[in-house]
């Protein structure tokens, strides 16, 4: 014995997320804070607002491809479970003795779902949104007065519907990296988690990165060929 303090050893990491997913999730958040910002302080025909639903709908359609194709925790197979699973895994929850998870637990995998499904309806409203003035979304030329009256009404409406379930989101997300065993906003930024028992496999299996390439290119063609084929304008 040499008298030195032994330090236990730093313990090891698995990856719970790969690049692509991680990416996906802040630029979302980032071209949401956007949108909002935008919408009360961009320019008066809304191209800044346009632009920046544009792209949340590119990576929506990226995200809904590499939850098919990405990594393992990415897979919407590997963490979209049934309603049984998700009030056992609250159960646990609620008595403090919950499994835990590598990638998203069974209410983080429906809160996905729920934001993912949201921001679309959002986006494709927008599409089609006018104020019959000044505003004209990339698809009010080719649809019907009683369609954009329609878009624009669901518009607003879904509106704090997003904003309450973001709010709820980032709550959830706090409390459990605080309260919980995971910090969730590290891992989501770093991509590991430290070593231990998941009830789902670890480490996460990253996906290939020229695959995600593929995917955006095919979002990026899927939302302005599609407003082109459509007979739309894609650029605001």
């Amino acid at each position: 014995m040499t008298g030195a303090q032994t330090l236990s050893p730093t313990p090891a990491q698995v990856l719970a997320w790969d690049l692509p997913t991680r990416l996906a999730k802040w630029g979302l958040a980032a071209l949401v804070g956007l949108a909002f910002v935008s919408r009360y302080w961009g320019d008066d025909g809304f191209v800044w607002h346009q632009w920046n639903g544009l792209a949340i709908l590119v990576l929506i359609v990226f995200r809904l491809l590499w939850g098919i194709v990405g990594g393992s925790t990415a897979r919407f197979a590997g963490f979209v479970r049934g309603p049984v699973a998700a009030l056992r895994y609250a159960a646990g929850l609620f008595s403090g003795r919950p499994p835990h998870f590598l990638g998203h637990n069974p209410l983080g995998g429906w809160m996905v779902v729920a934001l993912l499904a949201l921001l679309a309806a959002q986006g494709l409203t927008g599409l089609f949104t006018s104020d019959d003035i000044i505003v004209y979304g990339p698809l009010t030329a080719v649809a019907s007065d009683a369609t954009i009256r329609s878009a624009s009404s669901w518009h607003q409406w879904l509106y704090p519907w997003l904003l309450g379930l973001i709010g709820l989101h980032v709550v959830a997300n706090l409390a459990y990296s605080l309260l919980g065993r995971d910090n969730l906003v590290r891992a989501m930024i770093t991509g590991t988690k430290p070593a231990g028992t998941y009830a789902d496999r670890a480490p996460a299996t990253p996906g290939a990165v020229g695959r995600a390439l593929a995917c955006l290119a095919l979002a990026v063609l899927a939302v302005f060929g599609g407003i082109a084929l459509a007979g739309g304008d894609p650029f605001p």
